[in-house]
């Protein structure tokens, strides 16, 4: 028992100091500035501040429902089903996370702008162009761009909790005669609430405090740009930060009403999958039926990808469904330019620390959370998901203000002279939430007998948490170490703040500044970004290696 409590002990000293650290004292930093309720009222009367909660609303609930509508039927064919390629879907499913949604948004413009791709192919059938761009279209551009980029948080939870349940529950429920649809409303959903909790919440809050994407498309009016704007144009403006306060309001409600629609995930049965794999293989030419579906899905996801390529590529594309020429010298210029390899190295150097200190701080929240029934374990499970509800480009700013306004802050988060604990810190705090729901959902399928059973013959807790639970949920663990590695890579609010000198520029950082170039800046700037998407998929290739298996490894057990 002493053993346990000085394991326990020290796992919440560890979570106490992190999250005061790098959150609390951030958040306070920029709340104590604009927790004013005359301002307060003010926003809440603003029409304009109304239209952009309502717009931040409206695109979380539609991206989530677009989410789950791309994620689950992919998922269930995964697990259901053996096809040809099926070892290389997880690969391509997580190509979304190779490229920035801001980034995506210059290809994904060449793609729906009035002279793009979709209405030359409207032109060539004396079609009339529409307008994706404009009015509602842009709204519902936004909503496809930021689904499409977030949808493998859903279908890797997924896929992970339907590989966890145990086969022989599908097979007795056929044997009884019960329907398809009864079975995947019986069976299947309610055994799959873990991974719908863990990937739904985080894509509903994300989508909501999106900044990259409607700043990208010039959508103004929504919280997370209106907020951006606030803190670029005015510095100390108070209704920029009062709607963080509104933010942060919306965002703990969206995640309360995500949690109270599905039930308590302690209500549902969960269970190792240890009977071996229930996929089956469909006869003749429709074992390709998965293929293709994949195949297709991968197609369309990629083509933010592909449009940015060739822009990347293209020395003249206009009113064309392919650019009239191509030329590399967009791909030359961007790997000459001196802003390029020092970008790399540093997004590689950020990344790496914070994915150590996410991983860490995830797993033992998420540890207290699940194995802990006290008022101490659902604090530390909400305050990890904080950051999610939190605009980064507001933590940024807490960060600033604390290198400025504490002597010691000064020594340790130095944004000129030596910003790399600050950025990397800065980095990790927005990941938790992702290793939390990754090891939550892990835990919650992991019979808590085996570590009741290993501490009663004597293991020692942190015996028991080492060769026990790790091991357990290592394939959590992977995929939320994976998220924060790739987001962390590809961050957009921290990094266009915390990095002050050129020396010290992240790949985002290094990409805006190339964008904001006159003439071919914005070509050099998707290059650039073409060439990121390259570094990311072999971070990916040399991830699977390493494990000695393909990235469909990550989501068996």
């Amino acid at each position: 028992m002493k053993h346990i409590t000085i394991t326990k002990t020290a796992g919440a000293v560890f979570l106490t100091v992190f999250f005061c650290l790098f959150l609390f004292l951030p958040l306070w930093t920029v709340l104590e500035q604009g927790l004013d309720w005359k301002v307060m009222t003010e926003v809440c009367r603003n029409r304009l501040y109304l239209e952009g909660i309502w717009n931040s609303l409206r695109i979380s609930v539609v991206t989530t429902i677009f989410v789950f509508l791309f994620s689950f039927p992919l998922a269930l064919l995964y697990d259901r089903y053996e096809f040809p390629w099926k070892n290389a879907c997880p690969a391509f499913m997580m190509a979304p996370m190779i490229l920035p949604p801001f980034v995506g948004a210059l290809g994904f413009q060449q793609i729906l702008g009035h002279y793009g791709v979709l209405n030359s192919i409207l032109a060539h059938f004396s079609i009339a162009p529409i307008d994706f761009l404009g009015g509602s279209g842009r709204f519902w551009s936004i909503c496809v761009m930021e689904a499409l980029h977030l949808y493998p948080i859903v279908y890797l939870n997924l896929v992970t909790a339907l590989a966890n349940q145990d086969p022989q529950l599908m097979d007795a429920a056929r044997n009884m005669g019960i329907s398809p649809w009864d079975r995947f409303r019986r069976i299947t959903l309610p055994l799959t609430k873990p991974g719908i909790l863990a990937g739904g919440s985080i894509v509903l809050i994300w989508s909501f405090t999106e900044l990259g994407t409607p700043l990208m498309f010039g959508f103004n009016t929504v919280t997370p740009v209106q907020v951006f704007n606030g803190i670029t144009e005015l510095g100390t403006n108070p209704s920029a930060y009062t709607l963080v306060i509104v933010m942060l309001v919306f965002s703990i409600v969206l995640y309360l009403f995500a949690r109270m629609m599905l039930g308590s995930s302690h209500d549902s049965f969960t269970a190792k999958g240890n009977a071996g794999s229930g996929a089956k293989t469909l006869p003749g030419w429709k074992r390709y039926i998965p293929t293709f579906v994949f195949c297709l899905f991968t197609f369309i996801t990629i083509l933010p990808h592909l449009a940015l390529i060739l822009t990347a590529g293209s020395e003249s594309w206009y009113r064309t469904i392919l650019p009239l020429r191509y030329s590399l010298l967009h791909f030359e210029n961007a790997l000459t330019d001196k802003l390029v390899a020092p970008s790399i190295i540093n997004s590689i150097e950020y990344s790496l620390i914070a994915t150590v200190l996410a991983v860490a701080a995830g797993f033992l929240a998420a540890w207290w959370s699940k194995r802990s029934n006290t008022w101490l374990g659902k604090i530390f499970d909400l305050t990890a998901m904080l950051p999610l509800m939190i605009p980064g480009i507001v933590l940024a700013v807490g960060f600033l203000g604390m290198s400025i306004r504490y002597s010691w802050a000064q020594k340790i988060f130095d944004p000129i002279n030596n910003p790399v604990l600050l950025i990397s810190a800065a980095y990790a705090i927005r990941r938790v939430p992702y290793v939390l729901r990754a090891a939550a959902s892990g835990l919650e399928q992991t019979p808590i007998e085996l570590e009741s059973a290993a501490r009663n013959m004597g293991g020692r807790p942190f015996t028991v948490l080492w060769k026990i639970s790790l091991p357990l949920i290592a394939a959590n663990l992977l995929v939320g170490g994976l998220f924060a590695f790739s987001f962390s890579m590809l961050e957009v609010s921290d990094s266009l703040l915390l990095a002050q000198k050129t020396e010290f520029y992240p790949i985002t950082k290094a990409i805006y500044e190339l964008s904001q170039y006159f003439g071919s800046g914005p070509a050099v700037a998707a290059a650039f970004g073409v060439w990121a998407m390259a570094f990311l998929a072999a971070a990916l290739i040399a991830a699977s290696a390493m494990l000695g298996k393909k990235l469909g490894a990550l989501f068996r057990m």
